[in-house]
């Protein structure tokens, strides 16, 4: 294998995983990560027409450079997916921005070109060029119509709108990342809008060179060195902006992630409260083969994979759901419950903070004993959590608690009721 190819399987290698990775935001609905992994998508296929194998495969239709035209033909695709999506994406910021604007006009105006740019390609293409001329004349679409009048409206036209567009998205990546907060973020969106401005100068330099042989011919040394340069500016952007665009990814990845762990975390909790009350709960849990021991982690998996449209809006339905839970247990619950929760959490040797998420999962645990008794003034009740994030991180430790605590724990704290409330808070 060439290094040439190396860098080929490479590029759609990452251009497959990154299509991979952005899947199921696209197969729930969500129209920005349709529009990128669009792009993704038409990309790798336009790279692999570039290959050998690629090649191969349209050349058996038997029209000669049919592949060329289907790589600029995805490629125009690839393009307009990836400035609708930079569009949809900083149009967030502020619509009326004079440099969010200019970006909808490009974008608009590209979608209304991109057809119209692919059938004159199609109609110069099949009415207008040589394709008597296969790769033994020279390996290079360039190169095997060097000379002919429509080559120069043929790559006129696709440079053009790779330049425009590979632009529009330079400029916004490269104002993201002097605004991104993040290290990381801010590297790999300086990435992809370096790789955009390779682009861009890939299109350029094959513009001039297109409108030099088309004045005067190269030589076939001169030619062949074009390819190299040019092909070598191509990788470098392209492998740049791919890279850069797996920081996002990541990122993206790693909080699905973590909330994912947040919402397993959280499950046995969740789901002993929400069946204790009903009406809480938006999606009941899971209750296939009820009772059965085995169905203990097929309903888990289900509860902790199903209905959401992703793992943080979960993680919210999850931590509203034991809130509210919890409101309403505090309209039942004995008003001295807490400090009696609290007295048990230090008998068992719990301290500080500790104490506080041991004593809020015995009062859960007790409290759920109080679901049918009349409703009445919310009873004095002690948590954590000054926002979202710091809350999930003190639920999680509550949720661990009420997991290690004993059935018993009712019964227990019935027992020490009368015991002097000087260790409550």
């Amino acid at each position: 294998m060439s290094v040439s190819d190396a860098f080929v399987a490479l590029i759609i290698g990452l251009l497959l995983l990154q299509a991979a990775v952005r899947l199921p935001a696209v197969l729930h609905g969500r129209h920005r990560q349709r529009s990128l992994w669009g792009a993704f998508a038409a990309f790798a296929l336009a790279w692999w027409l570039r290959t050998d194998t690629g090649r191969a495969v349209i050349d058996t239709l038997g029209v000669n450079d049919l592949p060329t035209l289907l790589k600029h033909t995805l490629a125009i695709a690839g393009i307009c997916g990836l400035l609708t999506y930079v569009t949809d994406v900083y149009q967030d910021e502020d619509a009326t921005a004079r440099h969010i604007k200019i970006t909808s006009v490009v974008q608009r105006t590209a979608a209304r070109a991109s057809l119209a740019t692919v059938l004159c390609l199609a109609a110069v293409f099949f009415l207008a060029l040589d394709r008597s001329k296969t790769g033994a004349d020279s390996p290079y679409f360039m190169g095997r119509h060097v000379g002919e009048p429509t080559l120069a409206l043929y790559l006129g036209l696709f440079n053009t709108y790779t330049a425009a567009a590979a632009a529009v998205c330079a400029y916004q990546w490269s104002r993201a990342a002097s605004l991104a907060r993040r290290r990381s973020l801010r590297i790999g969106l300086m990435m992809m809008a370096i790789g955009m401005t390779l682009m861009v100068l890939y299109a350029v330099l094959r513009t001039v060179y297109l409108a030099a042989i088309t004045l005067a011919p190269a030589t076939a040394t001169a030619g062949i060195a074009q390819e190299h340069v040019t092909d070598t500016v191509m990788y470098a952007g392209f492998l740049l902006w791919l890279l850069g665009s797996i920081t996002p990814a990541t990122h993206a990845l790693a909080a699905r992630a973590r909330a994912l762990k947040a919402v397993i975390g959280l499950h046995y909790l969740w789901r002993d409260l929400v069946l204790g009350i009903n009406g809480i709960a938006l999606h009941q849990p899971s209750s296939l083969l009820s009772g059965h021991r085995a169905a203990t982690l097929i309903n888990t998996v289900r509860d902790v994979v199903s209905h959401d449209a992703t793992p943080q809006i979960r993680l919210g339905r999850y931590v509203t759901e034991i809130r509210d839970v919890t409101h309403e247990l505090r309209r039942r619950a004995p008003a001295d419950l807490f400090q009696r929760a609290r007295r048990l959490a230090e008998a068992e040797g719990h301290t500080a903070t500790d104490a506080d998420a041991a004593a809020e999962a015995y009062w859960l645990k007790a409290a759920l004993a109080t679901v049918n008794a009349p409703a009445g003034a919310p009873a004095a009740f002690h948590t954590a959590g000054d926002d979202f994030a710091s809350e999930v991180a003190w639920l999680l430790r509550v949720a661990r608690a009420y997991r290690a605590a004993s059935p018993h724990t009712g019964a227990i704290m019935d027992v020490l009721a009368p015991i002097p409330l000087h260790s409550a808070r």
